[in-house]
């Protein structure tokens, strides 16, 4: 049998070790990644290897050549112009490839039984089988679904936090018959998970899943997993052949390798050839040392992975760090925990390196230098910047200056030079410094800036499309935590981008490949005018405006301070509505959530004084709203959802609406009313916008606690336009909020938030899937348990950004829920337990 090893990746999130070697020739116990799997192919009676080759691949060729050093037969196939991706790079070998093969990734570390893999694909008769295994957080895996023969019969590539339905994720290992390969297009990049094996699910050709249940795993993706491999390797865990004699149990030392007898050295270790370690050195246990290391007197390692020829001096501290080939340490410098020095560096005496800086290759830093950031560019290393919702941090904490402007630069690089985006923001200080910041970014990688400035977010999204611009950027308070600040990215409709487009942004951030342009080329800045005149003239089309000019209601608008406040009075004030006005005023302070609740019944009391139609409290930058009804009430929440998706489809009945997947049942129960149709969605603000994008008749989007959409308007959500239309609706109806309000369904809907560890997470969805029967479950977001026979319905649905997941019931009966509620809350901390009291036996 012959394997394709797939040898082309440049392992960006591998930087600064990936700079000037590809990802499979990075070192685990001194040998290269590609070594390990040749070795473990050899365990497994496969000794001819194609290596699919791309990013620096002469390194890779000049260390293995023909193979005969290692026992093997190598082939080499290069990908000259551009990677053709992972089924891409295979199809290119085709013709070597005349019987069953296999496929392995070259940036994995394992000791799977290959050969167990293979007889269970020939038993099943399998086109093509994939090695499974099972991870505590699968959220950067391809996780995949199987029925009880090992069938696949789903896979998500990637997915995020809440679209995790199972822990059995793709290990890049697979079994393959060549005829497979006729469905990939020649010489065209394609992706096995994205490409062939939908294709081959669709085709119901035989796709099998080998679930690993022994050995060990793990995908050299990132520093912290590089680091983790190389110490599981040295306590056992993974089948390794290690390049040195062991010198009794745990210690292994090459040849010619001086050790002081005052040497303290704790196991497991390992120590390369030519090593020379000085007196009073202490190397605790987890330490490995390359070839032709000299470490100095006194020097004091806690589990560092050093490289071949460095050079570490006398009192010198390194703690849980990665030094890569040739660099030197010089004399009490401290380099901590998670730290990455680049090769041929020079770290100066009592210089410090803080933890998780990273440092590229042959970059000097002076003595007694303190280095928290990484040289030259950025802070700590992030895993993700974006979330359920664009980026956000604790205000010039996470989200500083120096993130802004390197944010900027990595959006701007996946532009093309000379395009244009606008950057809008709300009224706040730290907004306006983080703008500014981002602006710099932008134009330093030649894009131009049309700055709206503050401007509420329902206006920058309708300017967007009517200029020539490739997206956009608005910077705000986030709505739910005054101390953080949200930074959203915008395409050129005005909806939140794409995760694709979110992942060319980190990519661009993580690598550092951020474009640079000269001088002449730096991007220019306009203030575009008549943002209001835009905004007001679409607003216009899409309001009955007689009958909010014949209106009768008197409304109590409560701005909260926000910069909405200077828009919407006067679109009122043209419609001749008599609405009164509180808190209009700019504050350049954010307003707390108590703060707002304080608002929220100083609202109430004068919409009762007032004997108001109602009132409405506007928050988000525009985007969300609370109403209080005639009593002075608050609808929030289900309820608001239910009333403005009931006054909307009276208003265009047979027409669709699009809401969360968690929404209440009622929805479907007011559209039945009136021949109307729901569609849930996934939980994201960015799913809400493209569905309602996508599909045609929407009328609106969205729930009581994100806003809502109105799609005719402008994609994203719009308390303010929301305003108009309920005097509109109010009016033509006429009826008051309090009709409104009794004709809603009598819906029981509840939630309850519990903690659970991210590792936790992929399990328990797995869990929920396994234990349920099939006809009963809906993945849109979560794990949702209906009953078909009724509006009855459980979903656990996973949070996108914080380890907790939230549990909602909905019925008729109150009984029910409460007890469904109680049984699920149970059920998910049992499971929770039950996983980590596994987790705590293996540990012990």
């Amino acid at each position: 049998m012959r394997a394709v090893l797939m040898a082309g990746g440049s392992g960006t999130r591998l930087r600064p070790l990936t700079c000037d070697l590809p990802k499979p020739m990075v070192p685990i116990l001194n040998r290269p990644i590609a070594e390990h799997i040749i070795n473990l192919l050899k365990r497994n009676h496969i000794y001819e290897v194609i290596a699919t080759l791309h990013y620096l691949p002469d390194i890779m060729r000049d260390y293995f050549q023909d193979g005969s050093d290692f026992g093997v037969q190598m082939t080499y196939a290069v990908e000259e112009e551009q990677p053709l991706g992972t089924a891409g790079c295979v199809k290119n070998v085709s013709e070597l490839l005349n019987d069953t093969f296999l496929v392995i990734s070259g940036d994995s570390i394992t000791d799977f039984d290959l050969q167990a893999a293979i007889a269970f694909h020939k038993e099943k008769k399998s086109k093509a089988t994939l090695i499974l295994t099972r991870v505590p957080n699968p959220i950067e895996f391809g996780v995949v679904i199987t029925d009880s023969d090992r069938r696949i019969t789903r896979f998500l590539e990637k997915p995020s936090t809440s679209e995790i339905f199972s822990d059995t994720i793709n290990t890049g290992t697979y079994i393959l018959e060549p005829e497979v390969l006729k469905y990939l297009p020649a010489n065209q990049e394609s992706d096995f998970s994205k490409d062939l094996f939908p294709l081959l699910l669709d085709r119901n050709e035989p796709l099998y899943g080998y679930i690993a249940e022994d050995g060990y795993w793990c995908d050299v993706g990132h520093l912290e997993a590089y680091r983790e491999s190389q110490y599981d390797a040295l306590e056992g865990k993974v089948q390794l052949d290690f390049a040195y004699h062991e010198q009794g149990q745990g210690l292994w030392v090459g040849q010619d390798t001086y050790i002081d007898p005052t040497a303290k050295i704790e196991r497991p270790a390992l120590i390369g050839h030519h090593c020379r370690i000085g007196p009073g050195v202490t190397l605790q246990a987890g330490t490995i040392l390359g070839d032709n290391v000299t470490v100095g007197a006194d020097a004091d390692l806690k589990r560092p992975i050093v490289a071949n020829g460095v050079i570490i001096g006398e009192e010198a501290h390194l703690r849980g760090c990665i030094i890569s080939r040739g660099t030197r340490v010089d004399r009490r410098a401290h380099i901590l925990e998670g730290a990455v020095v680049g090769a041929l560096s020079r770290v100066g005496e009592e210089a410090q390196i803080s933890p998780s800086v990273r440092v590229w290759p042959r970059k000097k830093i002076e003595s007694g230098a303190i280095l928290n950031i990484n040289l030259i560019w950025g802070n700590t290393a992030q895993r993700s910047l974006f979330g359920q919702q664009g980026m956000s941090g604790l205000a010039n904490i996470d989200i500083t200056p120096e993130f802004a402007v390197k944010v900027g630069a990595a959006y701007g690089s996946t532009l093309k030079p000379g395009s244009m985006v606008t950057v809008s923001r709300d009224q706040r200080p730290i907004s306006r410094m983080v703008s500014r910041s981002l602006i710099g970014g932008l134009m330093s990688a030649g894009i131009g800036i049309q700055n709206l400035q503050a401007t509420a977010i329902p206006v920058a999204r309708t300017v967007i499309p009517t200029q020539v611009v490739e997206g956009g950027v608005h910077v705000r308070i986030h709505p739910d935590r005054p101390d953080s600040i949200l930074i959203e990215f915008f395409d050129d409709k005005g909806i939140n981008i794409s995760k694709a487009k979110e992942k060319k942004i980190e990519g661009a951030y993580f690598k550092e490949d951020l474009r640079r342009v000269a001088i002449s080329e730096i991007g220019t800045m306009s203030y575009p005018s008549e943002m209001l005149e835009i905004y007001s003239r679409s607003f216009e089309k899409q309001i009955n405006i007689a009958a909010v000019r014949s209106s009768r209601s008197k409304v109590v608008i409560d701005y909260v301070y926000a910069v909405s406040g200077a828009i919407l009075p006067r679109l009122l004030a043209k419609f001749g509505c008599d609405a009164v006005v509180l808190n209009a005023s700019l504050n350049q302070n954010a307003v707390s959530n108590q703060e707002r609740e304080s608002l929220l019944l100083q609202l109430g009391h004068v919409v009762e004084a007032l004997r108001a139609s109602f009132g409405v409290q506007v928050s988000a930058n525009g985007e969300q709203m609370i109403l209080v009804d005639e009593s002075g009430i608050p609808i929030r929440g289900e309820t608001l959802t239910a009333m403005m998706v009931n006054m909307m489809l009276t208003t265009y009945p047979r027409s669709t609406v699009v809401v969360p997947v968690h929404a209440s049942s009622a929805v479907e129960q007011i559209a039945r009313r009136h021949d109307a149709k729901v569609i849930r969605t996934k939980a994201s603000p960015t799913a809400l916008m493209e569905v309602c994008q996508a599909n045609r008749g929407v009328v609106l989007g969205g729930s009581g606690d994100t806003g809502f959409i109105f799609p005719q308007l402008h994609p994203g959500f719009d308390a303010m336009f929301c305003i108009a239309k309920l005097m509109e609706m109010l009016t033509i109806q006429e009826r008051s909020l309090a009709n409104v309000r009794a004709e809603l369904p009598r819906i029981v809907h509840r939630a309850y938030t519990m903690r659970c560890p991210w590792t936790v997470k992929g399990a328990l969805m797995r869990h929920l899937v396994e234990t349920h029967p099939p006809d009963q479950l809906e993945l849109i977001d979560g794990v949702r348990i209906v009953n078909r026979q009724n509006d009855n319905w459980v979903l656990i649905l996973p949070d996108a950004g914080e380890p907790l997941v939230h549990i909602f019931a909905n019925s008729e009966d109150r009984d029910w829920v409460d007890e469904q509620l109680k049984t699920y809350r149970q059920k998910v901390q049992q499971f929770i337990d039950r996983e980590q009291g596994m987790d705590s036996d293996q540990e012990d």
